[in-house]
């Protein structure tokens, strides 16, 4: 599809967004949760989910209905009850399959989720009493932005729902990301849907405005990717990519834990890995997140360790694969670290990586440390329980016959939903995103698709490929641009070898990958500062 007929479905589709919301909104302004119904629901479905649905473009009016029936609600309770059903439905529609690897995890997520989520409201909430309904209006998007990133750096964050991810998808309408990151992407969609209320409740004149403005933010994401890749075609290095062999063992998570021993398990990555490095010669293998699922660094283990380093001699290829590590620290106690390791082939000593973002009460409690009681609360996975928190990114190199040394970001897991982290590991002189994870706990849900579409975001940011192996689910290799370059079907016993494009050039988010976020909560202070003085002087706005 060309840049105008894409311009042209969408605005075609916006036209007809905009007649039916408003109908939809009018019959549903004196029904009391009807609204926030509507815009929960809106929100849920616009978040990824199976390749063939693509409601991403349903995020750019997905608050509006909630908005116009905050209007005028004066009671707290009743703000709460509106915005926490909206949130709930949210929730539920885009994080339901959580409840397939633990049920009482999963409600907890959803239920904890969802009261997160109201805080940018309740912010609004608080404005709008200060200074009017308008002033809320225009303070929204810099309070919600800003509170995606504050919620983000504690550890019990779920940043899985920040507003921006719902278009991780939309490729062509998100490659600003490598400006302004995940954060201008929620920014944008709020303040288009801020425009979508003014035009629907405002002026004539107001309207038309609005209706200019909008048309405004839908274009310039489109100029912007079609300069981006013109310009990047015609500057394409001629330098070949790294060989990369990501090997999916499509190994049950659940029984892995319980029905297979040490020898069955790597039996089958020698079987796949040897037959593959034969056929293909790369100069990187990568097993998937805990595919040594047992401390193979400790003692007991030698002979396994020793046999490992055998078959790396026989296919002269770096290995970066999961495993169980288990340090003792200062304070001599044993730690286990959900964590990967780089070996390569005559180097004994491996490079060794802990995971630092840990999903909260399936793999570590928050703040455990500060208050031991709380390692009660835990809903863990099968063989994950109580994990020790990583506390350096940092990033592994090897040397390749064709790129001499390569260093790569080596992302586990859930890692890949913070920002701020995968652009560290690029700083430190990552030329390549590598991704070892383990979507099998999720059954045949679109969680892992969700997984897949955020790390497209981190690509696009940091203007870095990603090869993502997966257990099972979806191993994939991506571009800078976020676009897949190749995948291994889901669920299936299969290896996968791709030239993966190294890169070296930083972006302007990669180096400034907080501004928009702290200029966003400095702004939100000043307009907090601002309603106060607004409403002791007395005045008021509609």
């Amino acid at each position: 599809m060309g840049f105008f007929d894409f311009f042209a479905s969408i605005d075609n589709l916006f036209i007809v967004l905009m007649s039916q919301l408003s109908r939809t909104i009018h019959q549903l302004s004196h029904s009391r949760y009807a609204a926030p119904l509507l815009s929960g629901a809106l929100l849920g479905l616009s978040f990824p989910s199976y390749p063939f649905i693509r409601l991403e473009i349903i995020a750019w009016v997905a608050l509006v209905p909630l908005l116009i029936s905050l209007r005028s609600v004066e009671k707290l309770g009743e703000f709460f009850c509106r915005v926490y059903l909206a949130m709930l439905l949210f929730c539920l529609i885009s994080l339901w399959w959580v409840s397939l690897a633990t049920f009482p995890g999963g409600v907890l997520t959803i239920v904890a989720q969802a009261f997160f989520l109201t805080v940018p409201l309740f912010a609004f909430f608080a404005l709008k009493k200060m200074a009017g309904y308008r002033f809320a209006l225009f303070s929204l998007p810099f309070v919600w932005v800003a509170w995606e990133w504050a919620y983000m750096l504690q550890d019990m964050s779920l940043g899985w729902l920040t507003l921006g991810n719902s278009q991780a998808n939309l490729n062509l309408m998100i490659q600003y990301a490598d400006i302004v990151g995940v954060w201008g992407i929620s920014f944008w969609l709020l303040w288009f849907n801020v425009l979508v209320v003014l035009s629907l409740i405002g002026s004539k004149k107001e309207a038309i405005s609005s209706v200019a403005l909008m048309a405004l933010m839908v274009a310039a994401p489109l100029l912007y990717a079609t300069a981006l890749l013109s310009r990047d075609g015609r500057m394409a290095e001629k330098e070949s990519g790294l060989r990369v062999m990501l090997v999916q063992p499509d190994i049950n998570p659940h029984e892995k834990w319980v029905e297979y021993n040490s020898a069955d398990i790597m039996e089958r990555y020698y079987r796949m890995t040897g037959k593959a490095v034969r056929e293909n010669q790369p100069e990187l293998v990568i097993w998937p997140e805990t595919a040594i699922p047992f401390s193979i660094l400790t003692s007991p283990y030698a002979a396994d360790l020793h046999l490992l380093h055998f078959a790396l001699r026989q296919w002269n290829t770096a290995l970066l694969t999961g495993f169980i590590d288990i340090a003792v620290e200062r304070d001599q106690q044993a730690e286990s670290y959900n964590a990967s390791m780089l070996l390569e082939p005559g180097r004994g000593v491996p490079q060794i990586y802990h995971k630092m973002r840990l999903v909260p009460f399936a793999e570590r409690v928050p703040y455990i440390d500060s208050f031991p009681w709380l390692g009660n609360l835990t809903f863990s996975l099968s063989g994950i329980r109580g994990w020790g928190k990583g506390r350096d990114a940092s990033v592994m190199e090897f040397s390749s016959p064709r790129h001499r040394k390569v260093v790569i970001a080596n992302i586990i897991c859930y890692e890949s939903i913070f920002p701020t982290l995968v652009s560290e590991f690029v700083r430190k002189g990552a030329r390549l995103l590598t991704l070892v994870t383990n979507d099998g706990w999720y059954g045949t849900s679109y969680g892992p698709y969700q997984h897949l579409a955020i790390g497209r975001m981190r690509c696009i940011e940091n203007r870095r490929a990603m090869a993502r192996c997966a257990n099972t689910g979806l191993t994939v290799v991506l571009d800078k641009f976020g676009r897949t370059i190749a995948e291994v079907p889901w669920w299936q016993q299969e290896c996968l070898t791709a030239e993966v494009p190294l890169e070296s050039r930083m972006t302007f988010y990669t180096t400034h990958p907080d501004l928009l976020p702290k200029i966003a909560g400095a702004l939100s202070a000043l307009l907090f500062v601002a309603a106060f003085i607004k409403s002791r002087r007395g005045e008021s706005a509609l």
